[in-house]
């Protein structure tokens, strides 16, 4: 069995029908997941490739939890901005990496175009951050992990509060800590273990792990004399977080 097959796309934005690329569910299986959820597969076929829908008559990108209809002004702006300059190509078969980062951007441009929900642009900007972590380009990836990381406070501060959202909780926490924002990382691991209202396990458990990898290495850092730590910057770190919860 192939692990692409086509589906059948109507754009919500100059409503043409395309075909797009899909990967079967049974080749999405991850051999292996980072600690901020970026998955590494066996086969040939990088899932990750696939989420983007473009339209390649004007050039809309969006995946599937993307705004569902545009109004006439949403349409307005994409075209004034984004479509106006489209040039006709086709995404739809089979992607390499340049192709998929290619139809990400798009997708930021698009979703950034009609003021699309910040949740749907943080995952856009994590996925970006994704891809050139495949590619191996540090420097890229962490400027895109800084840009989903001030996506997803936003998200924090507009729902987050409400929703006790703790995989939203230990991301914003884990973003954080690989870009070197030790003190917010802890903060923010220690919100999700002491949060009574919080009874995810895995969470809090990989919370708990981050921590005392932060914990680890500022410990190191401390005995290298490397960087510029303080003696506050272990301040809260002498001992690990502990909650009922889990």
């Amino acid at each position: 069995m192939e692990p692409l097959y086509q589906s059948k796309i109507v754009c919500i934005c100059c409503d043409n029908s395309f075909m797009t690329s899909r990967v079967r569910p049974s080749f999405k299986r991850a051999a292996s997941v980072d600690s901020d959820f970026c998955g590494y597969y066996k086969t040939e076929v990088n899932p990750d490739y696939y989420v983007v829908r473009v339209c390649p008559n004007c050039g809309f990108a969006s995946t599937e939890n993307g705004i569902e209809r545009l109004n006439d002004q949403q349409k307005k702006q994409y075209h004034e901005k984004i479509g106006v300059r489209w040039l006709t190509h086709d995404y739809g078969s089979e992607r390499n990496a340049k192709q998929a980062m290619a139809s990400y951007k798009l997708a930021l441009l698009s979703a950034q175009a009609i003021g699309e929900k910040d949740r749907v642009i943080a995952g856009l900007l994590h996925h970006i951050a994704w891809l050139y972590r495949y590619d191996g380009n540090q420097s890229e990836e962490k400027r895109f992990l800084r840009f989903a990381l001030q996506a997803y406070i936003r998200v924090y501060e507009a729902e987050g509060v409400a929703l006790n959202n703790a995989k939203l909780m230990f991301l914003i926490g884990e973003l954080n800590r690989r870009v070197g924002e030790l003190n917010d990382a802890v903060r923010w691991f220690s919100r999700v273990v002491n949060d009574k209202k919080i009874v995810d396990g895995a969470m809090i458990r990989a919370s708990r792990e981050q921590w005392q990898l932060i914990r680890e290495e500022m410990e190191v850092r401390a005995k290298n004399g490397s960087g510029d730590l303080s003696p506050s910057d272990l301040q809260g770190l002498s001992e690990q977080p502990v909650s009922t919860s889990a």
